[in-house]
């Protein structure tokens, strides 16, 4: 202990985030900060004001203080304990915890199938959405947001990059840049730039956006767009809002599961209707459209560039067909060859 140097919880959150800085997106840096700060405060909480003076106990009852008093799932608990695991392996490194502390974090274990599969928005559930959005509010933003994340398995942040010229209707297809000091970054950055190929009935949808519905204006950095609101791009909280909102069945003509009475469900500041086991994130768009794809036969080669995630991470956060649907997909491949 002699050899560290003091610190408060505080300090060593700030020193961490901005060492970070540089090599992680706003968003996950913004993630970050959010998951410390829940850290610091509860060091607040209990009288610790100094980083040398953690223990693994210390550490053990941060794990049950969030999982009971917050009742975090295990898949969200993971998620916050993997970020106090890095942050502490910075803060070994400046002398302000024991070297290895960060190994004392247990991770509760997640089954695969608990990560995503209740959480995906699957082609029966995506249906009924895009047909509503067709017949009552076509080449609406939010038609033309649910069917490009849809079709093309893209991330929020990617969709939401594109300009008008990087639409290409004649080759049916968008481009993909990273353009971080212009508030458009790609998750891998420039690893994930790329051109997405568009079905001919996306290419419609778009065009009759652009003809008929969409706002034309330019962002601050004098860009045109292709989803824009008045005042400009269309933000990540609208375009969260739009997919919380369209993924409650009840919007959108179908029966509640959960037999409420809609008119019951008043929605949060985000949009997020309180307590809707239904409603979903964009993520989980994606990872619907990637399992659809797969299911569809297209190979795990293509969706792995098509939707810019490496096959290690598509087999263990996105495949979700069970092991019988990837039989019987073998089964077709082998029938009449063997």
């Amino acid at each position: 202990m002699s050899d560290l140097q003091p610190i408060e919880p505080e300090a060593a959150k700030d020193l961490y985030l901005d060492h970070r800085r540089n090599e992680v997106s706003d968003e996950t840096l913004k993630s970050h900060r959010y998951r410390l700060g829940a850290f610091v405060d509860w060091c607040e909480q209990e009288d610790i004001y100094n980083m040398n003076d953690l223990s693994g106990r210390d550490l053990h009852a941060y794990r049950v203080y969030r999982r009971e008093e917050h009742d975090l799932a295990p898949m969200t608990l993971q998620g916050q304990l993997s970020t106090l695991r890095v942050f502490l392996d910075f803060c070994a490194s400046i002398d302000a915890v024991e070297e290895g502390l960060k190994e004392k974090v247990l991770l509760p274990s997640v089954r695969s199938v608990d990560q995503s599969r209740d959480r995906m928005l699957n082609q029966e559930r995506i249906q009924p959405i895009l047909h509503y959005l067709d017949r009552f509010k076509y080449a609406s933003q939010e038609h033309v947001l649910f069917a490009l994340l849809w079709k093309t398995g893209m991330r929020m942040g990617a969709a939401r990059s594109i300009d008008l010229e990087h639409y290409h209707p004649d080759e049916k297809a968008v481009e993909l840049h990273h353009r971080p000091d212009e508030d458009t970054p790609l998750k891998n950055g420039e690893h994930g730039e790329r051109w997405v190929a568009l079905s001919s009935d996306l290419v419609d949808l778009i065009d009759d956006y652009i003809r008929y519905q969409r706002v034309n204006v330019e962002d601050e950095y004098g860009r045109e767009p292709l989803l824009t609101t008045k005042r400009g791009r269309i933000s990540r909280s609208t375009i969260r809002r739009f997919v919380y909102e369209w993924s409650r069945p009840c919007v959108v003509g179908e029966p509640c599961p959960h037999d409420r009475d809609p008119n019951e469900c008043p929605a949060t500041n985000d949009g997020r209707p309180t307590d809707c086991p239904s409603t979903r994130s964009p993520h989980d768009i994606r990872t619907g459209s990637i399992t659809a794809h797969l299911l569809n036969d297209v190979s795990v080669e293509v969706v792995s560039e098509r939707m810019n995630v490496s096959a290690d991470i598509l087999d263990q956060h996105y495949d979700q067909r069970s092991h019988k649907e990837k039989m019987e997909q073998r089964r077709k491949f082998l029938e009449g060859g063997f």
